[in-house]
């Protein structure tokens, strides 16, 4: 069953049933690079023994040209034979789609067994609709005697109104609870520790609140522009893209209560009340909270790259936002007067995710660098990406015979601290939609909650009531402006 009947963790099998994975776009980009050698990862590691994979694409192509496709795609596993992906490939087949319920009939003598079936939409967001209304009108969601799910790919909408025009339209064909919208941040291994970092050890816990931290900040930061996604960003920009599905979501994990158990909904829950809690930004607020740029030209990794309105597909006099930076307010008990501030951009100096909580100063300094000026702040460091670990930076005294001090980090890397390769995010978000955990999918609340938000911040942008577009050198650090955010003083963003 997709069911999710004890809590995550808690007793939940780590091995799904018989399962049939029905992938809607099986010839496009995302099946190759993640969701095909995902599954074959899962598939060696003896997780999915049951598991069927149906490809449904519009390609005219058979369940052999398909097979031949799919072994190209998992070819580059480590670990892999050709004796398992044999095995593998003797469970993937292929069913030739069309926009008429004739190739659902296909489809539906083809999945008719009594295992549960999960359907990934791994299709551009336009076709969500009409392809759930197929999958409604042809009934394929209902039978058999297994369970039916869904996993859909962000973006959910593109403001409020629209997400929840497709939260309904879901809705009319699964229930909440087999819904798995995907966010792949979600699956690495730092931000499913966040959590575990804070509920599971008790140093931290006591200081995780508005008397000993000062701000917080959020990066999300890019080396690559926008590619051959010059239309789709066109309609979407920065904020939509990045701010109200990844980074929103970072944010509740770090500022969340504890959940009273480790069900997926109990820890939902807290996360809702986190978005909740956000006061709004609109027309009145955007000049204030948020920036807003666009990249010029530069020079990355030593190579001259194009402004953005250079791009391929890009209108050159457009307004989309590369970059876009929010001060976000939490009128809660923990964290009243600590703000939490997001920034994320395309075409910056360096590739990293991370979180960053600073804490304020001690009371009294009675040590310091006589030339620098007072100490930096201690910082705690989750770092997402590129490389996964957690930096704890501190204040130390320089060896000599003064009392100067100087910060020095306390790092934990993932890849050296247990000697293992780390699970893609793919294979363990893949993982748990099998067996019904939905503890890292969002749910349509918290779709509702982020966007409405959003929408607030576009409507603003929309109305003139600032900021006006500003723009930044390709391989810098951002727009002077975004430093603002910070509130002035001593507070300076971290280093990219």
């Amino acid at each position: 069953m997709l069911e999710n009947p004890l809590a995550a963790g808690l007793g939940l099998p780590r091995e799904p049933p018989p399962l049939t994975l029905v992938i809607f776009g099986a010839s496009g980009d995302l099946t190759r690079r993640k969701l095909m050698p995902a599954l074959f990862s899962l598939f060696r590691k003896g997780h999915v023994p049951g598991l069927k994979i149906v490809g449904f694409a519009r390609r005219d192509w058979d369940t052999e040209a398909f097979r031949g496709l799919v072994r190209e795609m998992i070819a580059d596993q480590d670990g892999g034979s050709a004796e398992l992906a044999d095995a593998f490939l003797r469970g993937v087949s292929f069913v030739r789609s069309s926009e008429s319920a004739d190739s659902y009939r296909t489809l539906a003598e083809n999945i008719r067994t009594p295992a549960g079936r999960l359907f990934y939409l791994a299709i551009p967001p336009d076709s969500y609709e009409p392809t759930l209304d197929l999958i409604r009108e042809s009934g394929i969601a209902d039978q058999g005697r297994g369970a039916s799910g869904v996993v859909i790919e962000k973006p959910f909408g593109r403001d409020l109104a629209s997400a929840r025009r497709l939260g309904d339209r879901i809705a009319s064909v699964f229930p909440e609870n087999r819904i798995f919208r995907i966010d792949h941040y979600l699956g690495k291994e730092t931000v499913r520790n966040i959590m575990l970092f804070r509920f599971g050890n008790r140093i931290f816990e006591p200081v995780w609140n508005n008397r000993y931290v000062d701000h917080v900040e959020i990066t999300m930061a890019e080396t690559l522009g926008v590619g051959s996604r010059g239309r789709y960003y066109e309609s979407a920009g920065a904020l939509r893209d990045m701010v109200q599905n990844h980074m929103l979501q970072l944010l509740c994990l770090v500022a969340m209560e504890p959940p009273v158990d480790q069900d997926p909904d109990t820890i939902r829950d807290e996360k809702l009340k986190v978005l909740k809690s956000i006061k709004p930004i609109g027309k009145l607020e955007t000049a204030a909270e948020t920036v807003r740029a666009q990249y010029g030209p530069g020079v990355i990794g030593g190579q001259s790259v194009p402004a953005y309105r250079a791009e391929e597909e890009v209108d050159a006099a457009s307004e989309v936002e590369t970059y876009a930076a929010v001060r976000l307010h939490l009128d809660s008990w923990r964290w009243a007067g600590v703000p939490f501030i997001l920034r994320t951009g395309k075409r910056l100096s360096r590739r990293t995710t991370e979180i960053s909580i600073h804490f304020t100063r001690p009371p009294l300094s009675l040590f310091g660098n006589r030339e620098a000026g007072p100490p930096p702040h201690n910082a705690l460091v989750f770092r997402i990406q590129p490389q996964e670990g957690i930096t704890v930076s501190f204040n130390t005294k320089i060896p000599g015979y003064a009392s100067d001090m100087r910060a020095v980090n306390m790092d934990f890397s993932y890849g050296s601290a247990f000697g293992e390769e780390l699970p893609e995010a793919y294979e363990r978000l893949l993982l748990d939609a099998m067996v019904g955990d939905s503890t890292l999918f969002m749910r349509k609340d918290e779709v509702d909650a982020a966007w409405r938000l959003v929408t607030g911040i576009l409507e603003g942008w929309e109305a003139g009531g600032g900021p006006a577009l500003s723009f930044y050198r390709a391989g810098g650090s951002g727009p002077e402006s975004a430093a603002g955010l910070l509130g002035g003083g001593e507070r300076k963003w971290r280093r990219l």
